[in-house]
């Protein structure tokens, strides 16, 4: 499929009753707030339509509600928040399967202190080591990093007692304020291929999409339109929960997709999209009305 490049929402949105939409190279980049995006979402809701925010920060929902807040994108302007860490929260809370049932209550947590709260609630204990752990769950690095070998005497040790793993963030990098970095799904993926046992939480697995589906309140899914900047996460999920996508190429794949003058070039679409194995229906350069 050859993607429709488009200026803005206001040449695609009348077909869609809702829209899923991604956060961090969508609406913002963890610092800011893109320019014309708090105007596009208003002109969106004076539209009638129903917006979702769905992310994969490894936060519980209303923790990124608050952050959403603070950035100017308030509760009137949305219709909820869905994220992989509200997911990952509820299945360690609920133990809805024989695999988190068999888990223990012995965590070690990689990532940065900001995801503590991640485990509120849960009745876990916090080991000082490997040797006392029941499972990991990764959240992020633990600081500014962008090396997945740095894990690596953690996640050998993890290997060694063949300690299951929970990944709160699938992605495995994001652009915060300019700077590319990786994320959970880069440490969870390196220890995959150690041999570890990962469940994963957030896109581009359906059930997040069906959640979705259920918050919008929509009964014909060809009515939804799902926006995000990442082939592997936001548009191959789209592909597999059956909605329509948009690409906002300003994210992680911004920099490849577009011609020197700075416009998006659908050929560099069009391949990209292919090499993923992902079907886009529009693409637009920036999340605008």
């Amino acid at each position: 499929m050859t993607a429709r490049i488009v200026a803005g929402l206001a040449e695609v949105a009348s077909p869609y009753d809702a829209f899923i939409l991604d956060l961090w190279g969508v609406v913002h980049d963890g610092v800011n707030v893109f320019p014309g995006v708090i105007d596009a979402l208003a002109r969106l809701r004076r539209a009638g339509k129903r917006l979702v925010f769905l992310s994969n920060a490894p936060r519980r929902a209303e923790v990124v509600a608050a952050q959403l807040d603070g950035f100017g994108i308030t509760r009137d302007l949305h219709d909820g928040v869905l994220s992989s860490g509200e997911v990952t929260w509820r299945h360690l809370e609920a133990r809805p399967d024989a695999w988190y049932r068999d888990l223990g209550r012995s965590c070690i947590r990689i990532g940065p202190d900001r995801d503590d709260g991640l485990l509120d609630g849960l009745g876990l204990t916090r080991p000082a080591d490997m040797a006392a752990a029941d499972f990991i769950l990764v959240t992020g690095p633990n600081g500014d990093t962008d090396s997945v070998e740095a894990y690596d005497p953690q996640l050998d040790a993890a290997a060694a007692r063949d300690l299951p793993m929970v990944c709160a963030n699938p992605d495995r990098e994001v652009i915060r304020g300019g700077r590319r970095q990786i994320c959970a799904g880069a440490i969870a993926e390196r220890y995959e291929r150690k041999g570890g046992d990962v469940r994963w939480h957030g896109k581009p697995n359906p059930d997040v999409y069906e959640d979705c589906l259920e918050m919008l309140a929509i009964a014909d899914p060809s009515r939804v339109l799902c926006c995000g900047d990442s082939f592997t996460t936001d548009i191959k999920g789209a592909n597999e929960a059956g909605l329509d996508a948009l690409l906002v190429a300003r994210g992680i794949h911004g920099d490849d997709l577009v011609d020197a003058g700075g416009a998006l070039d659908a050929d560099r679409v069009r391949d990209a999209a292919a090499d993923a194995g992902a079907e886009i229906r529009y693409a637009t350069r920036e999340f605008v009305w």
